[in-house]
């Protein structure tokens, strides 16, 4: 009988322990659910059109607009519009992903995104919205800075865009005091673009590294520059006048698909900036976005161009 009662105890107390660690094992699961919780999976993303459900981490975008600033932040892109897949700057991001048009829903379904950013002009948002969340932006709403940051709150991560955007102008405006200080505070400089049979000049918001010239190191165009492209953003011109254009310094976009036979005429080469060798040439296919990528890699031609020694 004591025997008896002395096996009954163990038993009894092996049975409070079990007990014991089933409870904790609970609490610890219970533990661990807010954390999952905390890690939901989408969040309402406030866009232009209204509140859009995003996934915190997407994984298969379709950029039909924005795709350099989706890339800058290394969004995984499936999609991408046909003119950033020509560019050269992106064309190693870009090896793998396919081109695709607002009109090619075939496409878009096939491609299987779980965002797809679009322009608020664009065809067929309703659409693309019941194939998955769709956020559209109205091109020049916002300037190329918050831009990224938009982008950034959208792939959440608005710290990341954040912070290049403060690094980034950091870097612009000292680069900025050293070229003024190099070329005079009066020196202008004009950003002029080749077409087949025309010239364009633009004004501080229109890409081909304007909004760096302008805009951070606080370079001045021409007068004729500012009165017909500052608030019109560009202003298309024949070769005959091209003299009146051109600053102290130029900044020749050079499209190498266009007929540059202009290079060759007595009007180009008896421009000061082009005989006093004041000429610093970007590459038009590279330069047309305003995205972190192009315009650190403008920002490096710049530096080149107006601090090397002659």
């Amino acid at each position: 009988m004591k025997k008896s009662g002395l096996l009954f105890v163990l038993l009894l107390l092996l049975a409070v322990l079990a007990a014991c660690g089933s409870a904790e094992s609970s609490e610890d699961t219970g533990a661990a659910e807010p954390e999952q919780d905390e890690a939901a999976e989408t969040f309402t993303y406030e866009s232009e059109t209204g509140a859009v459900e995003v996934p915190s981490d997407p994984q298969r975008i379709i950029a039909l607009t924005n795709g350099p600033n989706v890339l800058a932040l290394e969004g995984n892109i499936v999609g991408i519009d046909e003119w950033t897949n020509a560019n050269p700057l992106f064309e190693d991001m870009l090896s793998d992903v396919e081109i695709v048009t607002e009109d090619n829903l075939e496409k878009i379904i096939e491609l299987d995104p779980d965002l797809i950013i679009a322009g608020t002009h664009m065809k067929n948002l309703d659409k693309m919205s019941e194939i998955a969340p769709t956020v559209a932006f109205t091109w020049g709403k916002l300037d190329y800075l918050d831009q990224q940051v938009e982008i950034g709150k959208l792939l959440n991560k608005e710290q990341e865009a954040t912070d290049w955007v403060a690094d980034f102008q950091s870097r612009a405006q000292a680069a900025g005091e050293e070229i003024r200080a190099k070329i005079g505070e009066d020196a202008t400089v004009s950003v002029i673009e080749s077409g087949n049979k025309e010239f364009y000049v633009f004004g501080d918001n229109y890409a081909r590294g304007t909004e760096i010239l302008y805009q951070e190191m606080g370079l001045n165009m021409p007068e004729k520059v500012e009165e017909l492209a500052l608030e019109a953003g560009v202003h298309t011109f024949s070769l005959e006048v091209l003299p009146d254009f051109a600053g102290d310094y130029v900044v020749l976009s050079k499209n190498p698909d266009v007929d540059n036979s202009f290079m060759e005429t007595d009007v180009w080469n008896n421009i000061p900036a082009v005989s006093e060798e004041r000429v610093i040439e970007i590459n038009t296919k590279a330069s047309t976005y305003s995205d972190p990528i192009t315009l650190d890699h403008l920002l490096g031609i710049f530096e080149e161009g107006f601090l090397a020694e002659n």
